[in-house]
This record gives C-alpha cells, structure tokens and sequence, in this order.
C-alpha cells in the first residue's frame, strides 16, 4: 500500500525532481528558459518550454550555505555589493556552473517581468549578452493609482501579443492557444488553492507553521500553469482542512500570532524557526507568499495584466498599507516582523511608514530587523534575536 506523503515530503519530491527533469530535458534538446519569479508562465507553458527561476535556484544555494561562494565571484567580476543578492548569487552561478543546491541547465532564451522590481531589467540584459540568448522583455507599469488605467492595460497587452510572435519565432512553430487556456485556468485554480491553504491562518490555533509556506512558495513559482501545481495545492489545502476539523494546531500552546512581512532569511531560517517555535509563538501569516495568489478572467488579456501588474511591490503605499491592515485583522495578529532586506529595496522601502501606520491604527507592535534573503554579511543573529525578543516583550505590556 503506498502511503500518502504530507506536503512537506511531497513539495521536497517535487522540487528534487523539476530541477531532475529541467536538466534531463535539456539534455534531449527541449528549450529551457530562466523566468522572473511572477512571470505569466502560461505563454512558456503553452509552447513546452522548461521554465527555470534564478531567484528560487539562488533562495535553494543560500538555503544549503553555498550563497557565500556565488557572491564572491559576482562582486570579484565587479558587481557591486549594493545590488540584490539573487542577482549575484545567479550571475556567480553562470561563472562556475554549479552549486551548492546543485546545477541548473543554462537557458536558451529568458523572459523577464520587471513587475517584482527594475533590478531584474538589467539583471537579464546581462544575461542576455553574456549567454548570447534572446529576451523576452515584459514593462509592467508602477501601481501609482489604485486601478490600473485602460491605456496601462492595453500597453500590457500590446507586450503580451509581443511575446507571443517573438515565442512563435524562437520556438519555430505557432502559438498552441489551446493549451495556452488550459494553463491560465490551471494557474487560476492553483491560485487560488494557494490563497485557500494561506487562509487557513485565520483559524486559532492555527494549523501550520507558516515558515513552511515560504518552502511551498516553490510550486506555485515554478508550476503555477500546470498540473502538478493543482495536485499540489489539492493536498496542502485538504490536509489543512483535516487539520482544523481536528482542532489541531501547530503549537501545543499559541501564545503569540506573528505576520512576516518581506522574504525570509533564506540562509538561517534556523533562527526564525527557533525564535518563535521556543517563545510560542506562530507566524500565521505573511504579506510575500501572497504575491503569488494571481487570479484573472481567463478569457480576458486585460484581466490577466491587471493581476500581474497587481502584486504588491509594484503598487503604491494606500494598497500596501490596506492590504496589511486586512491582514492584521483577519489572522488576530499580536505583533508584526518586518525584515528590512537590504536586497530588496523595491519590497521594503514603505516599512518604516507602513510599521508606523499599522501600530498608529490597530495597536499591534511593529519590529524591523535588518538582513538580507541571500547575503549573511547583512545579518546579526545576536541583533534578530534582541529585537524579536523585544516585541514579544512589547505584546506582554500590553496585554497587562
């Protein structure tokens, strides 16, 4: 009788077979393209092309300690220490080839959504010219409005119908529309079994520890579009469920419910685990993972660039903040964690606003502690740890 694996074990598999399966189809000759992290994937699944993501192959070698060695070459060819750490890390990995979390196949064209932030404009320019392959470039305008505006929108998908004559003539062979809607609706539908499983952090107790959300985060990056991401997301939902009709919680004693805010530490998330699992505390939710919660009209282009325009470091403070405040309420949160990445500019610049914003209306405790998702030099244990104990300190006094 087989036995059914938990969600932790299946995410594991899957991830140790995509990076199996990514190379051995290489091997046979298919196309292979490196992808931003909220790309519309469904164009590259409707055209069979394997589909490989840098940032997550970079959070996979700091996660195995090897981010350090990636850095190195990066800034030793003259990038500066200044720029995202994924970019160094990955622009390291093209230099030596492996790493830490193992090799990767090198791409025959990239396509690049700067909708997480400028950074990855120039990041796959380099790439680019260092690898000689073509760039697929899609602009997604800044959020400066709370609706994107129908000129925005018909921009977008100007870009789209772009993509798909520049994929026809890479790929030598017409756009497959139909399997092109089959993906939309399998990107949908894993969409929103991920906000689905996220949701269950609403309940008391909650059910999951939501550090393990950030290793869930892989599948719908890397298969949201296909059908292991829905099968995926089927499973973690419906353990969930199990978990809450049982009453079952991830802490025997919940003492304090905590949002993360930004990406986690992708070299010691020891110390996040340990930090709040030896304090009883649980993070119930986090404003990152929620990026990739993107549902559209599949019978709409404007719809579709609406949601990939719509995550939220491509929007302005008012959604931000709101968007923050939902989430206060809804998860019963005590005290927030804003980790301030030294990375990730685009992501963190409002925190210190929002962080006063949030406490000015609700009451909840704010802190901010500094680091970086790839680089450790960024990062004090010793100054995490004070500071995580000082707001779980801060949510006592106010309880009294």
């Amino acid at each position: 009788m087989t036995t059914k694996l938990t969600a932790k074990e299946a995410v594991k598999k899957l991830q140790a077979e995509y990076y199996e399966e990514a190379n051995r189809a290489h091997e046979e000759g298919k196309l292979v393209a490196w992808v931003t992290s909220i790309a519309p994937r469904e164009f590259l699944e409707a055209m069979d092309i394997v589909t490989i993501y840098p940032e997550n192959h970079a959070a996979a070698i700091a996660a195995k300690k090897g981010s350090m060695e990636m850095i190195e070459i990066a800034e030793s060819m003259g990038y500066s220490a200044d720029i995202c750490s994924y970019a160094r890390v990955n622009l390291g990995y093209v230099e030596k080839g492996d790493s830490a979390a193992g090799k990767v196949p090198y791409p025959d064209l990239l396509f690049c959504c700067n909708n997480i932030c400028d950074t990855v404009t120039k990041w796959y320019e380099i790439l680019s010219r260092r690898l000689n392959v073509p760039l697929i470039m899609i602009d997604l305008p800044f959020g400066f409005t709370p609706q994107p505006t129908d000129h925005q929108l018909e921009y977008v998908v100007g870009q789209f119908k772009n993509a798909i004559s520049q994929l026809e003539a890479i790929c030598k062979k017409p756009f497959n529309y139909q399997r092109f809607e089959e993906s939309m609706h399998l990107s949908n539908q894993a969409a929103l079994l991920w906000k689905e499983s996220m949701e269950f952090g609403k309940h008391k107790p909650c059910p999951f520890n939501g550090l393990d959300f950030f290793n869930y985060m892989a599948q719908i990056v890397c298969s949201r579009g296909n059908e292991k991401a829905v099968e995926f997301f089927t499973l973690l939902r419906d353990e969930l469920a199990e978990k809450v009709a049982r009453g079952e919680g991830y802490l025997a004693e919940e003492k304090y419910r905590i949002l993360w805010d930004g990406i986690p530490l992708w070299y010691n998330l020891r110390i996040m685990n340990n930090t709040f699992k030896e304090n009883n505390a649980v993070m119930v939710g986090s404003t990152y993972p929620d990026n990739w919660a993107v549902t559209y009209d599949t019978t709409d282009l404007k719809s579709m660039a609406k949601a990939y325009m719509g995550n939220f470091s491509n929007r302005e403070f008012t959604f931000r903040f709101h968007n923050m405040l939902r989430m206060v309420r809804d998860y019963s949160i005590d005290g927030v964690v804003m980790h301030s990445n030294r990375s990730c500019k685009n992501q963190d610049f409002a925190q210190y606003a929002l962080a006063r914003e949030i406490t000015k209306v609700t009451g909840v405790p704010v802190t901010i502690v500094d680091g970086d998702q790839d680089d450790p030099r960024a990062f004090s244990e010793a100054q995490y740890v004070t500071r995580i104990q000082a707001l779980f300190e801060t949510i006592d006094r106010s309880r009294n």
